[in-house]
């Protein structure tokens, strides 16, 4: 049992954070993103796709959570190879998400997006400028998206998909789509599954504000494609699903 008073200190500390976040934070974020899809349209018009549109959206999602006062922790990283391409497969909890894996993979990398996600404000333009990878839900359109990582995904440049297609509803995972790791094994790269926690607590898709937490991102051992061999799609799905499930904390 909490004691009372306790308990009366961490929700006014709570309403506080809350008053923090709407009147100062999202309006500093909000120019944040404006001036970050500014910055990486040019370095994109200029011919810059790798470093800037990397490495300027890296720092964008640093101080979106610093202003918003959100821990980080990161496990992992040491396993990664920076001159190796990867495929990235990480559980989606909440908006956060995006935040974490740009600002602390510590890797370059594009993103497999939805195509509905072109017309987003200011960020789709940035996110075509800068190209990443949009796929739909055709043949033809998933067809496009693998000639074009092929030709992206190359000298450490790698590719993170949220296997589930959409965030997560209670913190839990979602089951996850055949499509990601089709596209996985077309490409022939290694895949590292990826565990998030915290960011549902953070902002989920039915949150109306933030609510102050701890982010914290795992990156598991990589499975090559000699790993993999063999085994159907099915099958590789519930061993990744099993890899992130494993260390998720639930909800």
């Amino acid at each position: 049992m909490i004691p009372t008073d306790r308990k009366r200190n961490i929700q006014n500390m709570m309403i506080l954070y809350k008053i923090y976040t709407f009147c100062i934070a999202i309006p500093l974020v909000i120019v944040v993103t404006i001036i970050t899809a500014l910055v990486v349209c040019i370095a994109a018009l200029l011919g810059d796709y790798k470093y800037t549109c990397y490495y300027c959206p890296k720092l964008w999602a640093r101080i979106v959570c610093a202003l918003c006062l959100l821990p980080v922790k990161v496990e992992g990283q040491e396993k990664l190879d920076p001159r190796q391409s990867y495929v990235f497969l990480a559980n989606h909890q909440g908006y956060f998400d995006i935040f974490l894996v740009y600002g602390w993979l510590g890797h370059n990398f594009k993103w497999m997006m939805k195509e509905y996600l072109r017309k987003m404000p200011v960020i789709g333009v940035a996110c075509m400028a800068s190209q990443q990878i949009f796929v739909g839900d055709s043949i033809s359109a998933i067809g496009k998206a693998v000639e074009q990582a092929r030709k992206t995904l190359q000298d450490g440049m790698s590719m993170v998909i949220f296997p589930e297609g959409t965030r997560s509803y209670d913190g839990t995972m979602n089951s996850f789509k055949r499509g990601a790791f089709m596209l996985a094994n077309e490409i022939g790269l290694p895949i590292v599954p990826i565990t998030i926690n915290g960011s549902f607590k953070v902002f989920n898709r039915k949150a109306k504000s933030l609510t102050f937490g701890k982010l914290c991102m795992t990156v598991h051992d990589p499975i090559t494609v000699e790993q993999r061999s063999g085994k159907n799609t099915k099958e590789f799905m519930q061993e990744v699903y099993d890899i992130i499930e494993k260390d998720l904390i639930q909800q």
